[in-house]
C-alpha cells in the first residue's frame, strides 16, 4: 500500500465469449477509491481456445478433471499478464496483487457448483506476484448464484451520478446492476448478449461475430421465433439469478430455419428484449443506462435498446471508463477486497444469505 492508501493490482479475465484475455491495472483501497490505469486484450492461443470450446459444449466433459487444460489456460493468462507488463512498461515489483478469474467452463449454482479453470499456485509462482483466484465458489457453496460479481465495482464507478441508473454488461451473457437513490444495489444476469449471435455466425459463416451489427441490420425479425425464445421462464424469475452461457442454446434453435440475415436479426432482437425484461425486476425504471462489454460496439444493439427503453443508452466511456476494461478492473478490485476480507457479494446481487467475501489466496513463493 502506498502513502495515499491505494494499492496497485492487476485484474485478468476471459469471459464466456472466449474471444481474448483482458488485463487491466488499477490503484484502489478496495472500497470507495479507484484510479484506473492501462488495459489491453490479448488473444488466446488458438489451440487452447479450441479445447475450451469443446469442453464448454460438453457438460459431462466440463465435469471431468482437466489438469492439462487448466495448466494451459493458466499459462495463457500468465502470458497475457507478462505481455501487458512489457507493453506498458509495468515492473512486477510495483504490482502487489493479481486478481485472476480464470475461465468458466461450468456454472450450475442450483447444484452449488461452479468451475473456473485456474491454477493459482502455478500463476503465483510464474509471475512471482501474489494471486487471488476462485472468486465464485464460496458464494455458490453458501447458496448464492455466484454471479454477477461486478455490482460492488459498478457502485464505486458510479459514485455521484444521478440514480436510479443501470449499468449493463453485454459480453457473452448480459448482466445488469441497478443502483437506487438510497444506495440499493440489485444485480442479475439478463439473458443472452453476444454469445448466441456469435455462435450462430460461427456455424453459418465461419466468422466470430456480426461486425457493427451489419448482418442483423439487413435482416427481418421473425416475431414467432422471438416470442418463442422470450417464453423462457427465466425472464419472470425474480433476482438474484444467473445463467450458464448455454442456457438458451436450445431456444436458439427457433432461428435454424431462417436465413443468415433474418437469424442474426432475430437473435439481436432477442438480446434487446431479454435486456429490456430486466425492468420487470427493479423497483423504479432507470433514468440512464451505461453499457460495457463488446456489445456496446454494436450500433444496432445500442440503437435498438435505446428505442426500446426510451431513455439514454450510452457506452461507459461517457463517464470516463474503458468499457473493454471494466471486468478486468473489477477482478483487480475484488482481489483487493478479498485480501481485506470485505464482501464481494450480497443478498441482492447473488442471493447469498449474507454479505460474503471470497477468493482463494496464493502467495508468490519467497
Amino acid at each position: 500500500m502506498s502513502a495515499d492508501g491505494l494499492t496497485t493490482a492487476v485484474g485478468v479475465i476471459s469471459g464466456t465469449s472466449m474471444d481474448g484475455i483482458d488485463v487491466a491495472l488499477i490503484r484502489s483501497d478496495g472500497a470507495t477509491r479507484v484510479e484506473t490505469g492501462p488495459a489491453a486484450t490479448f488473444a488466446y492461443p488458438e489451440t487452447v481456445s479450441r479445447l475450451l470450446r469443446a469442453v464448454v459444449a460438453d457438460p459431462g466433459e466440463a465435469e471431468r478433471p482437466q489438469a492439462d487444460l487448466e495448466g494451459q489456460v493458466t499459462d495463457a493468462h500468465v502470458g497475457a499478464v507478462e505481455a501487458f507488463f512489457a507493453r506498458f512498461g509495468v515492473t512486477r515489483e510495483t504490482v502487489a496483487l493479481i486478481g485472476l478469474h480464470g475461465q468458466t467452463v461450468l456454472h450450475r449454482p442450483a447444484a452449488r457448483h461452479t468451475r473456473q479453470l485456474c491454477d493459482g499456485a502455478r500463476a503465483a509462482a510464474k509471475l512471482e506476484i501474489d494471486v487471488v483466484c476462485d472468486f465464485r465458489s464460496a458464494d455458490v457453496a453458501a447458496g448464492g448464484e455466484g454471479a454477477p460479481l461486478a455490482p460492488i465495482y459498478h457502485a464505486a464507478m458510479a459514485a455521484g451520478l444521478e440514480r436510479p441508473m443501470m449499468i449493463l454488461n453485454w459480453g457473452g451473457v448480459g448482466n445488469v446492476t441497478w443502483l437506487g437513490e438510497k444506495g440499493e444495489i440489485v444485480a442479475f444476469d439478463t439473458g443472452p448478449a453476444n454469445a448466441l449471435i456469435d455462435d450462430f455466425l460461427l456455424k453459418r459463416r465461419g466468422v466470430a461475430f456480426d461486425a457493427d451489427g451489419a448482418l442483423a441490420a439487413s435482416g427481418q425479425v421473425e416475431a414467432a421465433a422471438l416470442a418463442a425464445m422470450m417464453r423462457d421462464p427465466y425472464f419472470d424469475r425474480p433476482p438474484p439469478k444467473s445463467l450458464d452461457r448455454n442456457h438458451f442454446a436450445a431456444a436458439a434453435g427457433s432461428v435454424e430455419h431462417l436465413s443468415d440475415a433474418d437469424g442474426a436479426a432475430t437473435l439481436a432482437a432477442f438480446t434487446v428484449e431479454a435486456t429490456a425484461a430486466a425492468l420487470r425486476q427493479v423497483a423504479r425504471a432507470p433514468k440512464r443506462w451505461l453499457v460495457g462489454g463488446g456489445g456496446r460496439r454494436n450500433p444496432v444493439l445500442m440503437r435498438k435498446l435505446a428505442e426500446r427503453l426510451a431513455v439514454p443508452v450510452e457506452p461507459v466511456e461517457a463517464i470516463g471508463f474503458d468499457g473493454d476494461a471494466i471486468e478486468a478492473q473489477c477482478f483487480a478490485y475484488l482481489a483487493l477486497r478479498s485480501r481485506r476480507r470485505l464482501p464481494l457479494s450480497f443478498p441482492t446481487t447473488t442471493g447469498v444469505p449474507r454479505p460474503m467475501t471470497g477468493g482463494s489466496f496464493w502467495p508468490a513463493p519467497k
